[in-house]
């Protein structure tokens, strides 16, 4: 197999393993969209439950159902509390439902449920019709895109890294290094200053919390410096291997997860 064979087949295999990782973290996330199915006599219908509203404003949720029969209610409260549901009945409008969530400060939560009727029958679960969503402040576009950006090349250089390192390749260190930098520029730099605009803290990790966003994007880093440091006078691969393992470990965190909560009792934000 010569070179630029060899080469395309790694560059393939690493963009393979880095989609397959950001699709499976964004989908299990706490702020992907619920995916629920509501079962009516003229068939299934897929619905989402949003669990993830930018800004203060109300939140507004909204169905296409186009049998004119069905009406919805929608509850909720502030999360977590042991207030009283609110109970309001979605507007129809044409075949959309309609109904709106009170808008919240940044990492407020409001947990809610949707309950369909027809003639008078309850549709659904109310058990699985019912989620969190969580508010979080407007992050500009020129922070987030590079953010998003940066952090998804580092994902794919770190996976170039480590299976040009398992085949003993010298590169591995030039992209061991790239790797690096990314990281550095997304989540140590722009990580942040992403984490302020949304939640008002720009760290939320290890020592001032337990934010598991940024406690996995420290531990990254750290794994990749300490490569760095084995790999200063000539190549280590052992080294670079170790920090793609720890780097895919924590890829395969669902992002978010244990991320800003506000304490509605205190009106301080921590963790939940």
């Amino acid at each position: 197999m010569n070179v630029t064979v060899r080469a395309i087949l790694f560059w393939i295999l690493a963009i393979f393993i880095t989609l397959s990782a950001a699709i499976y973290q964004r989908t299990t996330g706490p702020t992907y969209p619920k995916r629920v199915v509501l079962k009516t006599d003229a068939g299934d219908i897929k619905l989402k439950l949003i669990r993830s509203s930018e800004g203060s404003e109300n939140c507004q949720i909204e169905y296409h159902m186009t049998d004119t029969a069905i009406h919805a209610q929608l509850e909720y409260r502030r999360y977590p509390t042991n207030d009283e549901f609110v109970k309001t009945t979605m507007i129809r409008n044409g075949d959309l439902l309609t109904g709106s969530l009170p808008g919240q400060a940044p990492a407020g939560k409001i947990e809610y449920k949707v309950d369909f009727y027809k003639n008078g029958q309850l549709l659904n679960n109310p058990d699985e019709f019912h989620t969190v969503v969580r508010y979080k402040g407007y992050v500009p576009r020129s922070i987030l895109t590079p953010h998003i950006i940066a952090m998804f090349l580092a994902m794919l250089l770190a996976n170039l890294a480590g299976i040009m390192a398992l085949a003993k390749r010298p590169r591995a260190r030039l992209y061991m290094w790239l790797t690096f930098i990314l990281l550095t520029i997304g989540g140590m730099i722009m990580g942040p200053l992403v984490q302020l605009y949304a939640f008002g803290d720009l760290w939320t990790g290890v020592p001032f919390g337990w934010d598991l966003t940024d406690n996995k994007t420290l531990i990254a880093y750290l794994a990749w410096i300490a490569a760095l440091i084995m790999n200063r006078k000539e190549v280590n691969y052992r080294w670079i291997i170790i920090a793609t393992i720890v780097t895919m470990l924590v890829y395969l965190i669902p992002h978010s997860m244990f991320g800003s909560e506000l304490n509605y009792a205190t009106g301080s934000v921590t963790q939940g």
